[in-house]
């Protein structure tokens, strides 16, 4: 069952920049940052607040490190702005199954490693009236992904 909101994912032309924006105007910090070579994506975390569920909500930064990536193309296509919103859940395998028995398109069949160690799928925006929605499992505790998703 899905639990909270996670993230929200934000496309950027330049991280740094925006990351600063964010920090200046209300005080978000980067929690954590990493490049995703598969993806094609630099992005940072900033953390937002705790949740009952013992998670996090975020707000996700993404730059593309190159044009073709898929944040690179939608950047070029929408420009800056909200790019997708991820929902946690404590099984990111059985709820994108169960889902996917609802007649959405699942993007990936079995969940790929996420943003601080997390695991994850994305469901096609047309099956979510126009967003791109992304179904995290933050890292178990103990790992260095502790409590986040992404």
């Amino acid at each position: 069952m899905l639990t909270r909101i996670d993230h929200i994912g934000i496309a950027c032309h330049d991280l740094d920049a925006t990351a600063e924006f964010y920090r200046a105007t209300y005080g978000f910090e980067v929690l954590h940052a990493e490049t995703n070579e598969e993806q094609g994506v630099r992005e940072a975390m900033l953390r937002i607040n705790g949740t009952d569920d013992g998670g996090a909500t975020y707000v996700q930064l993404l730059e593309p490190t190159r044009a073709d990536s898929p944040v690179g193309r939608w950047l070029a296509k929408n420009g800056e702005g909200v790019h997708h919103i991820a929902f946690g859940t404590a099984d990111v395998e059985g709820d994108s199954e169960a889902i996917r028995a609802k007649g959405v398109r699942v993007l990936y069949d079995r969940p790929r490693p996420g943003t601080m160690d997390s695991r994850i799928t994305f469901l096609h925006p047309k099956d979510c009236h126009g967003v791109l929605t992304e179904i995290v499992t933050a890292a178990p505790p103990g790992t260095p992904g502790e409590g986040s998703g992404h």
